[in-house]
């Protein structure tokens, strides 16, 4: 009598070449952002080009205290120097967009389309996020995030119709997560410390942060992990420095982070 033999279940194929889908899901999303170029602008949408304009025509130390316009800087400071470079742009596009003085209110097809499409360029950044986190991924699941991430509504409404940068942010915290993922601690650690020098609401998912990294990767004994730990907070405090630096050479870290905090 023959022995029957239970057929093993084949795992569903790997696509060949994932980050060519990828490129597909995040020219759909563009078409649909350029598409609202014309939408509805929240207050927030003044409050960037006007950054744009404090970045670019003012020194450096004037960049949290200026009072030209309510709508003064309030990120960390690798966000002012993302503006900054921004800026370089802008101004070759159209001058006024960074005149701290005739960029007030300023609303012309230029600032208009210059500001939509900056949105469009820094999602790449989350679409390198996504693809880290979801390379190694079966099919399936693959495809799955990337609908509810590059295609998330609540990014097209916040992005195009609020105006903000948050799938820049977003993907900076992906990228930071897929490194946790492949057990690089160090790194995941390193990029959210950059994550919070872009934005200070991140500081939410900190304490997730440190009880993780304190267990997966300072909690291997005492004299071990108390040099893991201190390794850790070196990094952070690299970064941190980096940020702040102009800032503390000015004297003005203290101020600089009461205008962020409120």
């Amino acid at each position: 009598m023959e022995e029957q033999t239970t057929p093993k279940l084949k795992k569903p194929p790997k696509p060949s070449k994932p980050i060519t889908e990828l490129w597909w899901f995040f020219a759909a999303a563009a078409c649909v952002k350029l598409l609202l170029i014309p939408a509805y602008k929240s207050t927030d949408f003044e409050v960037h080009r006007h950054w744009l304009a404090i970045t670019h025509s003012l020194p450096l130390s004037q960049w949290y205290f200026d009072e030209t316009s309510p709508w003064t800087l309030d990120y960390p400071p690798f966000f002012a120097y993302f503006e900054r470079f921004l800026s370089i742009f802008a101004n070759l596009i159209d001058p006024q967009i960074v005149h701290v003085q005739k960029g007030l209110n300023y609303s012309s097809n230029t600032v208009l389309y210059f500001q939509r499409i900056s949105v469009i360029f820094s999602d790449l950044c989350l679409l390198y996020g996504v693809y880290r986190l979801t390379r190694k991924l079966y099919s399936t699941r693959q495809k799955l995030m990337w609908v509810l991430v590059v295609w998330s509504p609540m990014l097209v409404i916040l992005e195009r119709l609020h105006f903000q940068y948050n799938g820049f942010f977003l993907g900076i915290l992906l990228i930071s997560l897929s490194y946790l993922e492949e057990g690089r601690d160090l790194m995941g650690g390193l990029v959210f410390a950059v994550l919070l020098c872009f934005k200070h609401l991140f500081a939410v998912a900190a304490p997730v942060y440190f009880v993780y990294l304190l267990w997966h990767y300072c909690w291997k004994g005492f004299v071990r992990g108390f040099w893991r730990l201190f390794i850790l907070g070196a990094i952070v405090v690299a970064v941190f420095a980096v940020a702040y630096r102009p800032f503390i050479y000015h004297g003005q870290v203290i101020s600089m982070a009461l205008t962020v905090c409120l």
